[in-house]
């Protein structure tokens, strides 16, 4: 890949010129997303074939040696009472509709889950139905081998992730706005000559570098203006716009998408946002790891997720991606950037552009990749502030810490060991948790929601899936205190 000057990206016609400080904190962020192993160019449309794999006719569903077939997901997904073409206004074949095509697909979950939460929003507010798809990773990051999967190319439905609104659940009683639709219904409510096509390159360069409210603005009239019942949002040509999403990378990797913060918080698409039930169940099956153990030593709350502290370790190739984060004087991604939030981070100065110092390189490291012993200090002190910040009569009890990580070697144990110490009673890490083929392919949903109800999170600044995890607890009202970053 090659990169772009600061000029290359900001100059053009339709583009206003910015600050070459707001420009660093956008690109630098964006330097993360690129480096990380999951956060690849975004390929084209998926075609699927309806060529399947020989798989065992016998073999139970969800059989962890096969990825999980959906057939049935797919199935209930199809009866959805919005799925009606005699469905009265507005929804049905006089509905309003807005498919964005231009949605990312094939990169980490967690870049693709805040923009289609922010798409959703973007289209309630336009008063049309949001047309939901199929979650679609690369399939070399898929568990199973290509003679695993029961059907192929692989895909996940969304409502195997996500539950609510913006998987075509019901809005609240008294909400007239029209239900979420699948790709395949929208298909046939709207065919392909009956679409008004907008095309992001036709928007998007005059308000590229505002703030997230006037994005979202700008479109929202647009949309809503519109007198087609049927919109598709298409894509510019990447030789135009590299990242041609309505929310790109560039917004979410900056303080620009902060504006959006507490209304986006307000929004029915973040209070009606729900945990997959086969989430749910993944984390029922493994619950009994987390149960206290009762005795002298473990007073407190019975609910096992009040009693504990999760932390997101990612270790192994993350030490390249934060290399490239400290010579591009990245600041934290979207909502970790949140200023009401502890353990904020400033890119210090001395840097310039693509170029560091030794000594702020270090300065990263130390928040991005810390060590060993940095890590036991730093859950030590949130324990201890978590703890102390109990209102009066009130118990806290923190003695159970859960590990989100991708590590599976002598580290972890050693890092176990010391924690140990610390007076920690159960320690369990994500290698624990027994998973059948459904929990294996939503494991970052699974990991994401065990975070996201615990007491305490420990997140790292410059990652999508700590800001995802940061917006469900907010949403739940969780204290600014209990939510950390190295």
């Amino acid at each position: 890949m090659s990169w772009k000057t600061a000029n290359q990206f900001v100059g053009g016609p339709g583009t206003r010129r910015r600050k070459f400080g707001i420009i660093v904190i956008v690109i630098t962020s964006l330097a993360f997303l690129l480096l990380h192993p999951t956060i690849r160019r975004a390929a084209s449309p998926i075609r699927y074939s309806i060529k399947k794999p020989s798989v065992p006719q016998n073999e139970v569903d969800k059989n962890a040696d096969y990825s999980p077939s959906y057939e049935w997901l797919w199935k209930w997904e199809k009866s959805l009472p919005q799925h009606n073409l005699d469905s009265p206004y507005p929804e049905g074949r006089n509905g309003r509709y807005v498919k964005f095509t231009v949605q990312i697909q094939q990169l980490g979950w967690n870049n693709c889950l805040n923009e289609l939460l922010m798409n959703s929003y973007l289209a309630y507010k336009s008063k049309r139905a949001y047309v939901f798809q199929d979650y679609v990773w690369k399939v070399e990051y898929y568990p199973w081998p290509q003679e695993k999967f029961r059907t192929w190319p692989p895909r996940t439905p969304l409502n195997a992730l996500i539950s609510g609104p913006t998987a075509g659940g019901p809005w609240d009683d008294g909400d007239d706005a029209p239900r979420a639709v699948s790709e395949d219904y929208f298909n046939t409510v709207c065919p392909p000559s009956e679409r008004r096509i907008i095309n992001t390159r036709d928007v998007k360069p005059d308000i590229m570098w505002d703030d997230g409210k006037k994005i979202f603005s700008t479109w929202e009239k647009l949309l809503l203006e519109a007198p087609e019942r049927c919109i598709e949002v298409q894509p510019a040509d990447r030789s135009e716009d590299n990242f041609p999403q309505v929310f790109d990378l560039f917004l979410w990797g900056s303080d620009r998408i902060l504006p959006m913060w507490e209304e986006f918080r307000d929004s029915p698409v973040s209070q009606l946002l729900e945990t997959a039930p086969i989430v749910n169940a993944a984390i029922a099956r493994n619950e009994y790891l987390f149960a206290p153990r009762g005795g002298l030593r473990s007073p407190g709350p019975r609910n096992p997720y009040d009693r504990m502290l999760a932390i997101h370790i990612r270790r192994g190739d993350f030490k390249d991606a934060c290399l490239g984060l400290a010579t591009w004087n990245s600041t934290f991604y979207s909502w970790n950037l949140l200023p009401f939030l502890p353990d904020s981070f400033t890119p210090p100065p001395g840097g310039s552009w693509g170029k560091n110092t030794e000594e702020n390189i270090a300065f990263y490291m130390e928040r991005c990749l810390p060590t060993l012993d940095a890590i036991v200090k730093k859950i030590r002190n949130s324990r201890y502030d978590y703890v102390g910040a109990a209102k009066d009569g009130e118990k806290r009890v923190l003695d159970t810490l859960y590990i989100l990580t991708n590590d599976d070697s002598e580290w972890l144990q050693h890092l176990k060991d010391a924690l140990t110490g610390e007076g920690w009673d159960l320690i369990v890490t994500s290698k624990d948790l027994v998973l059948d083929a459904e929990g294996m392919d939503t494991n970052m949903a699974v990991d994401m929601d065990i975070a996201r109800r615990a007491a305490v999170f420990i997140g790292n600044g410059w990652s999508s899936f700590t800001s995802n995890i940061v917006h469900r607890r907010l949403v739940d009202r969780k204290e600014a205190i209990s939510t950390r970053f190295y």
